[in-house]
């Protein structure tokens, strides 16, 4: 399993120099990749962020970070379908040329509808919009002269150089929902949900398992985001977290397997959408993740991004050693 870091690059802590510094040191630490989350017009959500609107561009700070480290794998979780697909292609290949073969593009529907409406975007199904990316990333980062119309985007005798390094780029589906893992074995290469209970990840991981079977395909590569503060007590280590959001935002969530209550309730609710304690309860913690065929655990240090050095070092020194 690979362990991997969301970036602060949002909200008040996002600064110049826990973006390079971090990843220099999550680098020297262990860690296998940085991530980044995307948005044209930021919203914070409530439950889940202060309402600091700062948000630093997805592929810029990857580039940054891709820039003063060496092997990092370089992700987002997820780029919403807002930028043209040509565009991003040339976006991608140029990393690659600059960065080497670190690249890992997932990509999710979005959330909110005024993003879109603010490009003249509003009426189109998010959903087919990364599915036009991953078709036309495909075809234009192998080929030359391409034709593409799907009644979105349309283009005649178009090569985009450079090509990426290697001649692809990894393509997942960021999202929790039953068809995003569908989709995910349609046409990516990978699955990444955020939150999501381990019930919940359980059942994805079963159908996409005999999706691929079924399509004779590989098996995505499954990933997950967990919200995570790990401190030398489990007291501790609450005290940062802002519980009654997460127990809010895992109510709403439409396609959630429940707890037996019927309600998430209580922190042992939130299994799987949060990593809490000392480092020996957050080890036992990842092992439920592995257990389930997670290949890529990726820590979501928002609730603590104002220690988010204390963090890296922590778990360099106390977690990442035990699954060496």
């Amino acid at each position: 399993m690979k362990f991997g870091l969301l970036l602060p690059h949002f909200g008040e802590e996002a600064s110049k120099d826990k973006l390079l510094r971090g990843s220099q040191l999550a680098e020297e630490a262990g860690f296998h990749s940085v991530w980044v989350r995307d948005h044209l017009v930021f919203e914070p959500h409530g439950e889940m962020e202060k309402p600091n609107r700062t948000f630093y561009d997805a592929l810029t700070t990857l580039t940054a970070i891709g820039a003063v480290t060496e092997n990092l794998e370089l992700g987002t979780g997820s780029l919403i379908p807002f930028r043209h697909p040509l565009v991003t292609a040339l976006m991608a290949g140029t990393m690659t040329q600059l960065l080497g073969p670190r690249l890992i593009l997932g990509f999710g529907a979005g959330t909110f509808d005024h993003e879109f409406e603010a490009i003249g975007w509003g009426d189109y199904d998010r959903v087919e919009l990364v599915r036009s990316n991953a078709e036309i990333l495909k075809r234009v980062f192998v080929e030359n002269e391409v034709d593409y119309d799907d009644g979105v985007f349309s283009f005649k005798d178009v090569s985009i150089e450079p090509k990426p390094v290697g001649g692809r780029v990894p393509f997942w589906y960021c999202g929790a929902t039953p068809r995003s893992a569908r989709l995910a074995v349609d046409f990516c290469d990978g699955w990444m949900p955020g939150r999501i209970s381990l019930a919940t990840l359980e059942k994805r991981i079963d159908t996409m398992r005999a999706l691929s079977a079924e399509q004779e395909k590989a098996m995505p590569t499954v990933a997950v985001i967990p919200p995570t503060s790990i401190e030398r007590t489990r007291d501790e280590a609450l005290k940062h977290v802002n519980i009654p959001g997460l127990l809010a935002w895992a109510n709403k969530a439409k396609f959630a397997v429940k707890p037996p209550s019927g309600q998430f309730e209580t922190v042992e609710d939130l299994e799987g959408q949060l990593i809490v304690g000392n480092p020996d309860e957050a080890v036992e913690e990842i092992k439920k993740f592995e257990a389930l065929g997670v290949e890529h655990l990726v820590f979501d240090f928002r609730f603590k991004f104002d220690r988010y050095f204390d963090q890296i070092e922590l778990f360099g020194s106390e977690i990442l050693p035990r699954f060496r």
